[in-house]
Formats: structure tokens, C-alpha cells, sequence
């Protein structure tokens, strides 16, 4: 099986994220050999700033959220890249 991770953080990637994780479900309801692992980096942890974009466009709960927070944008993308890391050691992904 393919799986695809699905990374989103900032308001603006929930949008995009939304008709990716609809062409998986589609293709996988076709037969095909898929799935997605949906993946929040927790930049926008409170409820109020992420929950209400994953209620609004009926994207699903994360699978795994690395909690990074908030903090200087150089340290927020150090932390993804190490949190993200350690997730890919776990269980590979293969997109």
C-alpha cells in the first residue's frame, strides 16, 4: 500500500489539504492501493485557530500531531524537521 503523509500547520495548508485528502478517499474507494497519514505540526494548537478550519472544510483528525507550538520561525521549523523525522524512523512513509 502507498502511504502518503499529509503535513499542515498554518491556516493557509488546511485549505490545500482539504481536496488532497478528498482525491485519496476517491481513489481509494476506486480500488486503488492508498492512503494518507495526516500529520499537524501544532503550530496553531489552540482549538479556536486549527479546529474550527478541520470542522469547516471536513478534514478528519490529525493522525499524529507534533505539538511544536508556537516560537521564532527558524525554531519552528527545526522542531517539524526533528519531530517529523523521529515519525518517519517509526513508520516510513512513501510520499
Amino acid at each position: 500500500m502507498m502511504l502518503i503523509d499529509i503535513i499542515a500547520g498554518a491556516r493557509p495548508n488546511f485549505m490545500k489539504i482539504a481536496p488532497i485528502i478528498e482525491a485519496i478517499k476517491n481513489a481509494k474507494n476506486k480500488g486503488e492501493n492508498i492512503d494518507y497519514r495526516l500529520i499537524h505540526t501544532g503550530q496553531h494548537y489552540d482549538r479556536n485557530m486549527s479546529g474550527s478550519f478541520f470542522e469547516e472544510l471536513n478534514i478528519p483528525d490529525p493522525d499524529i500531531n507534533l505539538g511544536v507550538g508556537s516560537g521564532a520561525q527558524a525554531w519552528q521549523a527545526g522542531k517539524i524537521m526533528t519531530d517529523y523525522e523521529k515519525v518517519l524512523l517509526e513508520k516510513p512513509s512513501d510520499l
